[in-house]
């Protein structure tokens, strides 16, 4: 058992599940009353002998976009690759590929079990739906309060008008709605992350907004005189020397930021595997899941072009991932600080770009956590519990009696190696030098509801196959 709640693994345990709930856990050495199960088990229970394997919560991605119609061949492709991935609960921040109602339609699908799909919470992206721009905070305001009455659970911000912005956040708050934020570059010299952080915002999204809250000698990132933000590559190129413009770390203003972040109740969701790519393009490019699993209209949508927002490796050399490579040491650090610090951090893959797949960019981000200083059990604790306690679900997120049956079963343990939840599995060498591949959650459970994981990611494999087929391409590379 690996709980979520930051205690170490234990075992062996008895889990008991009814009606879609943790009704007791016993374990000799945590709970030495082993007649408790046995009270509670009916005769015609069902029981599973998991002997050998680990239960861990559902997953929770804080950052994730339902496949829209150019990333993929229907929604049930990300759906699968998810729940393939013991992610029993999303976050959609922005709905912005198939539209906030029908996200809204989709995430109480899932909360009826009506579709194979996780928990999904659904964020409007701010102004959507809006032929022109917000004229007056009493505009920005009502527009929160209709996409409250169509369902939404909160709201996405990018930017806007200082007065605009504050008005629409407060107007959230004051109807219980969620709020996150990618602080756009465009918006960010008048807003950025510790102004929203002062007035309320849940979630910073991204690395944006909070070095340009630690500028020291400038109000305003030094872009060049030919920088063009509608270019993507001198967006992103630029984009990759943010963070030394910043306060050194440990300096006073680094320090000062970051308790005030903290003592705010602001989260850091930094999504460091959406921009992975930018540290090494070839890397990403040849992840070894896109050969079986990237479909036909996923990997065209990763291929360079400024009308999809795909990518942005147009023309990425050395200099450019050498600069990103320092934008993330000190990205990390700060993010790693923040956690020290006490300050709730979640994981968020914002699958669909930049040559990272669904479920599979989720277990990246984890990696990429540990690559920043957290240990394994505090990556747990950020991919479970502190997704849902941001989310507002307290009653998942971690395994113990009375909870929502959201799980995980794998065979592997990912404290150990936290490859091992890909669901292509981790390449492992025998004693007699022979390779296999191993991992991979075996089963997902989602409010009570067995999903056998193997198989979802082989009715993926399938589905990308036959398209691949039908269109007539091949797959990305050859191994």
């Amino acid at each position: 058992m690996i709980d979520g709640t930051g205690a170490p693994a234990y075992g062996p345990a008895d889990v008991v599940l009814e009606g879609g709930r943790i009704s007791a856990i016993v374990s000799a050495g945590r709970n030495t009353d082993m007649t408790q199960a046995g009270q509670r088990v009916a005769a015609d229970t069902e029981t599973w002998d998991l002997s050998g394997h680990y239960v861990l919560p559902g997953l929770v991605d804080a950052h994730a976009h339902i496949a829209a119609a150019e990333q993929g061949p229907d929604t049930d492709y990300s759906y699968r690759l998810w729940l393939g991935h013991g992610i029993t609960t999303v976050r959609e921040p922005g709905c912005l590929g198939n539209g906030t109602a029908f996200t809204v339609r989709e995430a109480r699908r899932a909360e009826a079990d009506d579709i194979t799909a996780p928990r999904i919470v659904p964020y409007a992206a701010f102004g959507a739906g809006r032929g022109e721009p917000f004229r007056s905070a009493r505009d920005a305001e009502q527009w929160v309060s209709e996409q409250a009455e169509l369902g939404a659970a909160g709201i996405k911000f990018f930017g806007a008008p200082p007065e605009i912005f504050r008005a629409a956040l407060a107007e959230a708050r004051r109807l219980g709605l969620g709020s996150a934020c990618h602080h756009a570059p465009s918006d960010v010299a008048r807003v950025n992350a510790l102004t929203t952080a002062r007035w309320g915002l849940g979630s910073v999204e991204h690395g944006y907004g909070v070095p340009e809250a630690m500028f020291t000698d400038r109000r305003v990132q030094h872009f060049p005189a030919d920088y063009n933000y509608n270019n993507e590559h001198d967006r992103f190129a630029q984009l990759g020397h943010l963070w030394r413009e910043a306060a050194e770390p440990g300096s006073r203003v680094w320090n000062d930021t970051l308790d005030e972040l903290v003592a705010l109740g602001t989260t850091l969701d930094p999504t460091f595997v959406v921009y992975s790519a930018a540290r090494d393009a070839a890397r990403a490019r040849g992840r070894e899941y896109h050969r079986d699993y990237s479909a036909p209209q996923a990997w065209r949508f990763f291929q360079p072009n400024p009308v999809n927002h795909g990518s942005f490796l147009y023309d990425w050399g050395t200099e450019e991932e050498a600069a990103w490579k320092e934008n993330y040491r000190l990205w990390m650090n700060f993010v790693r600080d923040f956690h020290l610090r006490g300050g709730r951090l979640t994981t968020g893959s914002d699958a669909g770009f930049i040559y990272n797949l669904y479920g599979f960019g989720l277990v990246e981000e984890m990696e990429l956590l540990r690559e920043a200083g957290l240990q394994p059990l505090e990556i747990v604790r950020c991919a479970t519990f502190n997704g849902a306690q941001l989310l507002g679900l307290e009653e998942t997120g971690t395994l113990e009696p009375g909870k929502v049956a959201d799980l995980l079963v794998i065979e592997e343990n990912p404290l150990a190696n936290l490859k091992v939840l890909y669901g292509h599995g981790h390449l492992r060498t025998g004693v007699d030098g022979s390779l296999s591949r191993v991992g991979g959650v075996r089963h997902t459970i989602k409010g009570g509801i067995v999903f056998d994981a193997r198989q979802l990611r082989a009715d993926v494999r399938d589905q990308v196959a036959a398209d691949r087929e039908r269109l007539g391409v091949p797959a990305p590379f050859t191994p």
